[in-house]
């Protein structure tokens, strides 16, 4: 990743045919026994909810942005401004758009799970997922990963 940021100073646009920066969000509800999910509407996945940066470089504010945006939450806050977690990760062609990979940069948030969800026009559904569950929904070793990072 860092070879890539040092290599494309375009890695923040979406424009960067061979990939770009990501910002996405792990947000966990206050007692850490849960996390948000997404259910993807392209990739037809369950993930944390995140997106491009469209050339903004402060990451943990598209993560934020991404959060608000898919999840309709207004009261998410970054339990710290260190990075969380990175993956590389394959993005499968798709119409006009190539193969490429999303150098994703992960946030902890932290939101209750009081408050409603609001599904945008990116997913199928929401849901706050038990941790010890997530991987019945996605065993995939990036979400396993985040997983357990939450539980230590």
């Amino acid at each position: 990743m860092l070879r890539f940021v040092t290599e494309h100073s375009n890695c923040f646009e979406r424009s960067l045919r061979v990939g770009h920066i990501t910002g996405s969000a792990w947000v966990v509800d206050t007692s850490r026994s849960h996390a948000l999910l997404t259910h993807h509407r392209k990739l037809n996945k369950w993930l944390q909810p995140g997106g491009h940066a469209d050339g903004d470089p402060d990451i943990l504010r598209v993560a934020l942005r991404e959060a608000r945006e898919e999840s309709g939450l207004e009261c998410i806050r970054a339990v710290s401004e260190a990075i969380f977690d990175i993956d590389i990760h394959v993005i499968p062609a798709r119409g006009a758009e190539p193969e490429h990979l999303h150098y994703d940069v992960r946030f902890l948030l932290e939101a209750s799970r009081e408050s409603q969800l609001v599904p945008s026009h990116e997913s199928h559904s929401l849901a706050w997922s038990p941790l010890p569950e997530i991987a019945e929904l996605n065993p995939q070793e990036s979400i396993l990963r985040m997983v357990a990072k939450t539980r230590h």
